[in-house]
């Protein structure tokens, strides 16, 4: 019984270790690694069918292997996953990946790959990211949290050189917010009764970039 419990524990040793992670994927997190430090302006445009909220203005401040920090005047609804342009989340622990094949969109063609932390510290349990093989960037992940539900961050870039997007498009479960309305900001006008309703509801916020500051290792 002992020597059928140890192949079963060194076969599964055997076939961890025997994963490969995907080099177009481990090409992507060497590049974003290379990124130290950036500042942006951001302008926020919320998409939510219960309330109606002005177009924001923020700043954020970025520097790796730290949280990032928001400035802002007023009131602005931004999911955590939706600032992490650097795709910090994905690779900061160790994870495999899992080939899917290839997806169309817009006419274009990508490599869709899982990818899969293998550490229980981990805020995510999978993410499904389409990879632009060519210029060596993620163009869209849905990337399911432990805590805050799912998230669909769809990423677009001016340059093909760049390594930052400088528009992102965030979709999100509302009910994992959990945002008072009080907080919604004076200038807010919100549907109480569809904002009390049972019925499911995401929402989508548009963040536009103009980056500064950047430095890379």
């Amino acid at each position: 019984m002992m020597r059928q419990i140890l192949f079963i524990y060194l076969t599964s040793v055997c076939f961890l270790n025997g994963q490969n992670i995907d080099e177009n994927v481990l090409r992507i997190q060497q590049r974003m690694e290379t990124i130290q430090t950036f500042t942006a302006n951001i302008t926020l445009d919320v998409d939510i069918s219960f309330v109606n909220i002005p177009e924001k203005e923020a700043r954020i401040e970025y520097i790796k292997d730290q949280e990032t920090k928001v400035f802002s005047e007023d009131f602005i609804l931004i999911p955590k996953k939706g600032l992490d342009v650097s795709m910090h989340q994905l690779f900061k622990n160790p994870f495999i990946t899992v080939d899917r094949g290839e997806e169309l969109r817009n006419g274009n063609t990508y490599k869709m790959v899982n990818i899969i932390p293998t550490d229980k510290k981990a805020d995510f349990s999978i993410a499904t990211a389409l990879v632009d093989t060519i210029r060596h960037r993620i163009v869209e992940y849905e990337i399911n949290t432990k805590k805050d539900g799912t998230y669909i961050v769809k990423m677009s870039y001016d340059k093909d050189t760049a390594i930052l997007p400088d528009d992102l498009e965030v979709e999100f479960e509302i009910e994992r917010i959990r945002i008072p309305l009080k907080y919604m900001g004076k200038d807010a006008q919100v549907d109480k009764s569809t904002y009390k309703s049972n019925a499911p509801k995401t929402g989508i916020i548009y963040l536009n970039f103009n980056y500064s500051n950047i430095t890379y290792q």
